[in-house]
């Protein structure tokens, strides 16, 4: 009888010494440390192996069945409490291991941050190509079922691309003018002002011909001058604390152009007139939709805005819509996409449609109302419907080849073609305007003695829901 418990004994011994050996084989295939671990076990196995025989062959001598049964117990327990410690230790070991490759591989996709001043490109930024939305917001009135409708939902989804390209965009628009506001100071000349914020957004839109890059001039038109005015060489203005100074400049990543601007006054008797514009851009923003007349959102426009008074110096003035500025569709390579936008009641009864891009701008004025041309023009585009048209100047044919290659038809200033090398260009200019193929675009101004300002953002009308791309933190 103890001879058959030894023999089972002994064959339960050797049973859990094979599960053990196995584990250890299939440890060592997991981790290098582990492997060292499960060595170390597999000795010390073999020496207590080495015991448990001759402590069981002298129970035997002795014919002590109930010491056989305890020991044989005990041995076969120890072997799984073996097991157990080293499949933890390798356990431990492994998930270490993944700890460590996990944090390493986050480590490794992490997106840099932005500098001070900024430099790093968007695109590097967010890596995986999705960029910030804009503001959403969901349609009124009879729009309302778009935002939960499958097809307009999967129309959505169709232009994905396109929206990520004027995200970026607009990502670019929102990180420079939060370093330009940071700058902004009197005793700053504008073409200083102009030229750091150029060099910010081209760093930051990453240009790349017409992949990317400025979509028009930046605008810093100041007091009586609502628009268009950006200063060319040798301009030595300088930004004054009484001066009222309104930035417009625009960004695109393949053509899907951003076009936003802000005033800024340092003098608080300002704050009513920039108020009044901010709230009349707001509540254009607000109405606009898909079907929506364009002249009802000037209406709504003009209501808000002339409801504001501004005190200057002593002296009241009321804040006018200006007649004669509005805001516009956006196509693709083309700032003035065909709409406008009017600011004042009695506009076109043109309707809005889902997929258009708009640029909500609104201008008020203390002066009249209405601006004209004057000072020295600055701004200039190609015309977009322009077919060919013969030039006989051999100068003007080289300078629209310049025009062609860097600008396309979006709009361009005398400062950029300076920046190209080009010299002596203004009769060649001259030319390409006569001609019809260049469009002059000179500052546009309400009288001398009052003050303009100026707020704008670019939305898009899309399937689901209205989204203004350009809307940011401080405006």
């Amino acid at each position: 009888m103890a001879a058959t418990k030894l023999e089972n004994a002994m064959d339960d011994l050797a049973l859990n010494q094979e599960i053990s050996q196995n584990n250890d084989e299939k440890d060592e295939e997991v981790t290098q440390e582990g492997e060292t671990t499960a060595v170390k076990k597999k000795k010390k196995k073999k020496k207590k192996k080495k015991a448990a025989d001759t402590e069981v062959n002298g129970e035997v001598v002795n014919g002590t069945d109930t010491a056989e049964d305890t020991k044989t117990n005990d041995l076969a327990n120890d072997c799984e409490e073996e097991v157990k410690e080293t499949t933890n230790e390798v356990k431990e070991t492994t998930n270490e291991g993944k700890k460590k490759k996990k944090k390493k591989k986050k480590s490794g996709n992490t997106a840099p941050t932005q500098t001070d001043p900024p430099t790093v490109a968007i695109s590097d930024l967010f890596p995986d190509g999705n960029f910030p939305l804009g503001e959403v917001v969901n349609y009124t009135d009879n729009n309302v079922w778009r935002v939960t409708n499958e097809e307009k939902r999967a129309l959505d989804r169709m232009h994905l691309d396109l929206y990520n390209d004027v995200r970026q965009a607009a990502e670019a628009h929102r990180q420079v003018r939060k370093y330009v506001q940071s700058f902004l100071t009197p005793g700053l000349t504008m073409i200083d002002i102009c030229e750091r914020l150029e060099t910010a957004s081209r760093k930051l839109i990453n240009e790349k011909g017409f992949e990317a890059g400025l979509a028009f001039p930046t605008g810093c038109s100041l007091n009586h001058c609502a628009a268009h005015y950006t200063p060319n060489a040798g301009d030595k203005t300088v930004l004054q604390y009484d001066d009222v100074c309104k930035i417009d400049f625009g960004t695109h990543v393949n053509g899907r152009i951003i076009d936003c601007a802000f005033t800024v006054a340092f003098n608080p008797q300002f704050d009513p007139l920039l108020n009044a514009v901010r709230e009349a851009t707001n509540t254009g923003i607000r109405e606009a939709g898909i079907d929506v007349r364009l002249c009802d959102i000037g209406e709504a426009i003009q209501e808000v805005m002339e409801s504001y008074e501004v005190e200057i110096s002593g002296k009241t003035y009321p804040v006018k819509a200006i007649r004669n500025l509005n805001g516009h569709s956006i196509g693709q390579y083309r700032v003035h996409g065909g709409k406008t936008v009017p600011i004042v009641k009695g506009g076109e009864a043109t309707k809005m449609e889902e997929n258009e891009f708009y640029a909500i701008e609104t201008f008020g004025s203390t002066g009249k109302g209405q601006v004209h041309d004057d000072m020295e023009c600055s701004h200039y585009m190609k015309n977009f419907d322009a077919g060919h048209i013969p030039l006989r100047l051999p100068r003007a044919k080289q300078l629209l080849n310049v025009v062609n290659e860097n600008f396309g038809t979006l709009a361009f200033c005398r400062r950029w073609l300076d920046r190209l090398g080009q010299t002596k260009y203004l009769m060649a200019l001259r030319n390409l305007c006569d001609s019809g193929l260049v469009d002059p675009y000179p500052p546009l101004c309400d009288i001398k003695g009052s003050y303009t300002a100026q707020y704008e953002h670019t939305l898009i009308l899309r399937p689901t829901v209205k989204e203004v791309l350009s809307r940011g933190e401080d405006y």
